[in-house]
């Protein structure tokens, strides 16, 4: 943990999702070998801190937000290049077999995950026959057993249940821990060491996935650049965790969020809220532990990252929470509060364990936040904790993040004062991370055009101009009079943004990588699945970067230097 009273200097980050990246030579989709290289063009640039989305390993909707184990990372990322018995011929013909994969502007995880699986299985293969490295193997094996038998064999039940990691419809002979470890030893007596050699692959797999992103780590290290991890405030329900060790959970509860009027798009959400589907936490088991799950989960990865963003820190006061997953939300969509009670037998969406109703619940759930954050924090040593703590927060929360030095979330342009004016650059708390997005929202040139065209005649004409108000004074912009159109987002209005963002007295400033090069494409839509999320492209290589996108880099890196961010 970071010394609230000796903090890091200012510093600019870029918020660059792994598989948004893309260099010569790639599969389809980012690697470690990308995050090196975009390491090596922030460190030129004086770009203080690359801001990753979760790297956790993931099932078949491919969401980082949606792990199958908290520990596990994602084998997807692996640079194949560096694994021995892959050659580069092998390289080559994945390439081809990859097809317009590679030059898309999207990521094809199916076809992308294919080539790799198949080339990762003939690596496996190598290695089993030279044995080189079998010493380190074996090492790591031991170093990460705790968590990573249970995830080997999870791996090996969705090959057997087809592929699916929703345990609740695997086949009855191996859906619940007791009968799959049966089935396990039944299989292995059969199979003359089969299932352990199956077992071993998933094992390896994470070896080398460990040993990469711990060379990414060093690498950073020495070009003097921080990478911020991001740790979600759950797991998916089909996960290893919840399989194997469903004493941390409460199955009968779905964490999420609350409704928000915004998401017109998503009757369900604007209606009943978000349900992401992970169960929530029996915090009483978790903290008789001595918070040991949570600890295991922070502490793999402090070997890999500087600084952990933990996304809707809000959940470790209080979570929102559905009495039904999400596969019934249709089910549930058209009925009234009092139809859903009788469905349920009463129970309805609310906050969990309790709400912020009264002086009393409230304090209960302080005591709460300040309990398990104040563990999280110390299950990342000296990693800085980082709060996501946007959505419906309650008047205690950010003065206790402050208190614990925990810098939360400044959008800019949602600050107001009490007078309804947008909080200056130079009035926010310093243990705070300043930006004008997020993953999940559209990034800054969308935000600007979208709410200029809805302020000049759209049904939201009142929000919108809002919007645009507090972005214009925020930026320094000239006021626009009342019936007058707001400027055409350009270089300048851009350039005006950015440059108020990082004058900020924020100790993090960050932007997005598409807002980099007026990018109009949004990573994630909330409330929705489907190829929409998680698979955006940049345009351009890292290695061999257009002159557009250097231009871009560089102005940036001026402002950067100029607000004594370098």
């Amino acid at each position: 943990m970071t010394d609230s009273l000796h903090p890091d200097p200012r510093s600019a980050g870029i918020l660059f999702p792994v598989f948004s990246m893309r260099r010569s030579g790639d599969l389809g989709i980012g690697d470690t070998r990308s995050v090196k290289q975009c390491i090596d063009w922030f460190a030129e640039h004086q770009v203080g801190f690359l801001q990753l989305l979760p790297i956790n390993a993931t099932g078949g909707d491919r969401s980082p937000y949606s792990a199958i184990s908290s520990v596990a990372l994602e084998p997807i990322y692996l640079d194949l290049e560096q694994i021995p018995g892959i050659g580069p011929k092998t390289i080559l013909k994945a390439r081809e077999a990859c097809g317009v994969s590679v030059t898309s502007a999207s990521v094809n995880y199916k076809r992308v995950w294919a080539v790799k699986s198949s080339m990762l299985r003939s690596g496996f293969a190598s290695f089993q026959k030279s044995q080189k490295g079998a010493n380190h193997f074996a090492s790591f094996k031991q170093c990460h057993q705790a968590w990573l038998e249970d995830y080997c064999l999870f791996r090996w039940l969705m090959d057997e249940a087809g592929g699916s990691e929703d345990w609740t419809s695997w086949p009855k002979s191996f859906n619940a821990p007791t009968k799959a470890r049966r089935y396990v030893k039944r299989c292995s007596a059969k199979l003359d060491g089969g299932v352990e050699q199956a077992l071993d692959y998933y094992a390896w797999e994470q070896w080398h996935c460990f040993q990469q992103w711990e060379e990414v780590r060093q690498h950073a290290d020495r070009k003097n650049v921080k990478l911020m991890g991001d740790v979600p405030i759950g797991v998916s329900y089909s996960s290893a965790d919840v399989f194997f060790e469903p004493q941390w959970f409460d199955l009968d509860w779905c964490g999420g969020a609350p409704p928000e009027t915004n998401f017109k798009a998503d009757p369900f959400t604007e209606k009943w809220g978000q349900n992401w589907g992970v169960p929530v936490y029996r915090w009483d088991a978790i903290e008789k532990s001595d918070y040991q799950w949570w600890r295991q989960r922070i502490g793999a990865l402090t070997s890999i990252f500087h600084q952990f963003r933990i996304d809707h820190i809000l959940g470790f006061y209080r979570i929102y929470g559905f009495p039904w997953h999400p596969s019934r939300n249709p089910e549930f969509l058209p009925m009234s509060r009092a139809q859903a009670a009788k469905v349920t037998g009463g129970p309805l969406p609310g906050f969990v364990p309790r709400d912020d109703e009264s002086i009393i619940d409230r304090a209960k759930n302080l005591l709460d936040g300040d309990r398990y954050i104040r563990a999280v924090m110390e299950a990342a040593g000296d990693g800085e904790v980082i709060g996501e703590d946007l959505g419906i927060v309650p008047e205690y929360v950010r003065p206790h993040l402050l208190e614990l030095g925990v810098p939360g979330f400044k959008v800019v342009h949602w600050e107001l004062q009490g007078n309804g004016k947008v909080t200056p650059a130079d009035q926010h708390p310093e243990c705070s991370f300043a930006c004008y997005t997020t993953h999940d929202m559209p990034p800054l040139k969308t935000l600007w055009e979208s709410n200029r065209h809805e302020a000049e005649d759209g049904p939201d004409k009142r929000k919108a101009t809002a919007t645009m108000r507090a972005l214009t004074e925020f930026a320094g912009l000239p006021k626009v009079r009342k019936g007058k159109a707001y400027p055409i987002f350009s270089k300048k209005v851009k350039r005006a943004l950015v440059d108020a963002l990082l004058s900020t007295t924020c100790r993090y400033a960050c932007i997005q990588i598409g807002e980099l090069v007026d990018s109009c494409v949004q990573v994630n839509f909330p409330g929705t699945v489907g190829d929409q999320n998680w698979t955006y492209r940049t345009y351009w290589n890292l290695d061999d970067r257009c002159r557009a996108t250097e231009g871009a880099m560089e102005e940036f890196a001026a402002l950067v230097e100029k607000h004594g961010r370098a």
